[in-house]
């Protein structure tokens, strides 16, 4: 079974709730890289499960039989699924929970035969018939950006969709649609995609050349050959592939460019140069594997959608004049991780582009923002190679507790917000008084009266009237099953772990010694089913509450050595009109245009350069087993890395500070992250042990001014926690 990541998990829930809402469009913005077939087809099987008379019809465009390779990834990810192809439809029609998987085109496309006049009446047949039986369709519009035309809507209309899910990386927008968005970092963080995409490295500020084509594909190949002697040393077998993309109707160019290639022993009879034209296919075979022998590929617009090369990792740009949406979809070609995991090394961890084209540059850097900057390799001076800090690192072989560290933070958090204790009766009074509905019947809450104009008040307005529907255990079996995937998924849990901990909370016939609730199976259901969003709300408010945290274990944290990284790939902003040179950091040639920073950091930095008494700085990564951490624990029991933005020396003396979001100019916290408490705590405690100094800065937008707290953490700006940083470090 596939282990799905945390915001994978966290999509599926989403797109289970999106199908209970008023919208009848879903858009799905997913990175590629994402694992978007992966989350489709779990979202299919779990709403499938809860779900009556459901079919699901997954469209693909043309080009690469992508409807073949997405039917056979749910076949291998998904254990006993209902799939079919276009064949199976047109043999068998449509059935409860059949996932169809249609190239659009082989219905709509003049010329093509895969469907003839009669055929396709029957097509339509087989639509009616299945509306006949009871069955609704969802329909998945797979590459959405491509699939936006007349004839690929007709299509979705013949299917009168219950609801229509558009999935991209780069969807149109729709006013009246559900929107659900993969943030990238969440799939940085999980290594399946690269960290970073950097432009154009070590081209300097200015530059000559006498043959562009020949600068980039030097470029380029360096960077190949450097990228795979590094794979090398760290085992790996992955051979980088670089994309040389052409512009259309460049027979001359591409000429040029397999010229040049073969001046380099590049060529097609060595093996080591492959080609994917509409007129020309030569080395594609198995391509795709992480050892493959082409060490570059030159294509056109076809490698734009739905081909999948994780080794690929360099994009030679020689393109002109097309879309930002395909500009895009090529670079998500070079994203991917060869393993879906970080080598901890930013080097492996980045891909990489080499153009002289600057709109496509600046398309690039406006989509991918902080994603796509300048870089340029430092180096770290002779007199900070000796610093050496004890870095703490999770163990691979610890145990997650999951769904028992879950199970005590929920008991813990309705112990702390309702009070309850062992007297389940008490309890179900505690509860009922704080909203929570309890029957063995089905209660659902609907609206009646009269609206003039469409405001907020009027709504206020309306009378509820309660909607009674008797238990029935084969319909609200599967409703049950249905609501308790959606609480799993919201808290990265799967379905089972979640209904064990209903089960030992709520369920009189499941031991547990501390139950809230003695409820009867059937009381289970109706309770699950009648407070789903009360339980929700209250579940996810158990995971992220600060008060209910438990003390970290200190099994299984590995200790070792960290010493400042000799090399150090610095990303900065090439356009920004300032560009000085900090000389207190610890890298030769660290500018003041450094990206991705926060504006605390950046006030940071330039605090630290101006001061007198420090002696050099340090910024630290932000993930990465070669930067320096700190382990912390959250509320599901799971061992989590805290890297602190800074390491710095004032007076011979080490201080560790982690930077955070400031105060508002009228006091209030701008700080986003919920575990700022907790890693203060493991930070004092990390200091205390090693007999540093240290603390959290944040700044201050009514003044200006930076401030430390050093003893105990608050978002009080005005309380005596926080010290001027300037007294602090002089």
């Amino acid at each position: 079974m596939i282990q799905l990541a945390d915001f994978q998990l966290q999509t599926i829930g989403k797109l289970i709730e999106s199908m209970e809402d008023d919208k009848r469009e879903v858009i799905l913005k997913s990175p590629t890289g994402s694992g978007k077939t992966i989350i489709l087809t779990h979202f299919i099987d779990e709403y499938g499960k809860g779900q009556f008379d459901n079919v699901f019809v997954w469209l693909t465009p043309g080009k690469g039989d992508l409807e073949e390779q997405s039917k056979e990834k749910m076949d291998r990810y998904i254990h006993n699924s209902q799939t079919k192809l276009l064949p199976d439809v047109m043999a068998e029609g449509f059935k409860e929970n059949d996932a169809c998987f249609i190239n659009w085109e082989k219905l709509t496309k003049k010329g093509n035969n895969a469907l003839k006049e009669s055929e396709k009446t029957n097509f339509q047949e087989h639509i009616t018939q299945a509306h006949n039986n009871g069955l609704s369709f969802i329909i998945i519009v797979d590459e959405s950006h491509q699939n936006d035309t007349v004839k690929a809507d007709d299509i979705i209309q013949l299917f009168k969709p219950k609801k229509i899910i558009r999935t991209s990386a780069t969807p149109k927008k729709l006013v009246n649609a559900t929107l659900i968005e993969v943030d990238e970092v969440d799939v940085i963080a999980e290594g399946l995609i690269k960290k970073m995409l950097i432009i154009n490295e070590d081209f300097g500020r200015s530059i000559t050349v006498d043959n562009q084509v020949g600068y980039l594909l030097d470029k380029a190949l360096e960077k190949q050959a450097e990228l795979k002697k590094v794979y090398k040393e760290h085992d790996s077998i992955t051979n980088p592939l670089i994309i040389i993309q052409l512009p259309n109707n460049s027979d001359v160019l591409q000429n040029e460019v397999e010229l040049y290639l073969a001046s380099k022993d590049v060529t097609y009879e060595n093996g080591l140069l492959a080609v994917w034209l509409n007129n020309k296919k030569q080395n594609l075979e198995e391509i795709e594997n992480l050892d493959a022998k082409p060490i570059a590929v030159i294509i056109k617009q076809a490698v734009a959608t739905g081909w999948d090369c994780p080794r690929a990792q360099i994009l030679v740009k020689l393109r002109e004049n097309t879309s930002e949406t395909f500009e895009i979809q090529t670079i998500g070609r070079i994203r991917r991780m060869p393993e879906a995991k970080h080598y901890e090394n930013d080097l492996l961890d980045s891909c990489y582009l080499y153009t002289f084209d600057e709109k496509f540059t600046e398309g690039v850097k406006l989509h991918l923002r902080k994603g796509a900057l300048d870089a340029v390799k430092l180096f770290l001076k002779q007199k900070h190679r000796n610093v050496t800090l004890i870095s703490e690192q999770k163990s691979s072989l610890s145990i997650s507790k999951d769904a028992i560290q879950a199970l005590k933070s929920l008991l813990g958090f309705y112990q702390m917000e309702y009070g309850v204790t062992t007297k389940t009766g008490e309890n179900k009074t505690r509860l009922e008084a704080k909203g929570y509905i309890f029957s063995e019947e089905i209660v659902k809450k609907i609206y009646t009266g009269e609206v003039r104009t469409l405001t907020s008040d009027e709504f206020k307005n309306l009378q509820s009237v309660q909607l009674v529907e008797p238990l029935n255990t084969h319909k609200h079996g599967r409703e049950y099953h249905n609501r308790i995937s959606a609480l799993g998924l919201s808290l990265n849990l799967q379905y089972e772990q979640m209904n064990t901990i209903i089960r030992r909370l709520f369920d009189k016939n499941v031991r547990y010694d501390q139950k809230i609730l003695r409820l009867q199976t059937r009381e289970v259901y109706a309770f699950v089913i009648n407070n789903f969003y009360k339980l929700k709300e209250d579940i996810q408010s158990a995971m992220s509450s600060m008060d209910i945290q438990e003390t970290l274990s200190l099994n299984g944290i590995i200790e070792t050595p960290f010493h400042l990284p000799k090399e150090y790939l610095f990303t900065y902003d090439g356009e920004n009109r300032v560009q000085r040179e900090y000389d207190r950091n610890v890298y030769s040639g660290y500018l003041s245009s450094a990206e991705v920073r926060s504006d605390s950091e950046k006030s940071f930095e330039k605090y630290c350069e101006e001061a007198e008494s420090i002696e050099w700085l340090y910024k630290n990564g932000d993930k990465g087993s070669e930067y320096f951490s700190i382990v912390y624990q959250d509320n599901f029991g799971k061992q989590k890395s805290f890297y602190p933005d800074y390491v710095l020396s004032k007076d011979g003396e080490i201080w560790i500070i982690e930077t955070k979001g400031g105060f508002s100019r009228t006091g209030e916290s701008e700080d986003i992250d919920k575990f700022s408490p907790k890693k203060f705590e493991v930070l004092k405690r990390y200091l205390n042990k090693h007999n540093l100094k240290g603390g959290f800065v944040r700044k201050d937008k009514s003044n200006n001014e930076l401030f430390i707290c050093m003893d105990e953490y608050n978002d009080d700006i005005k309380g005596s926690s926080w010290i001027l940083l300037s007294e602090v470090l002089s």
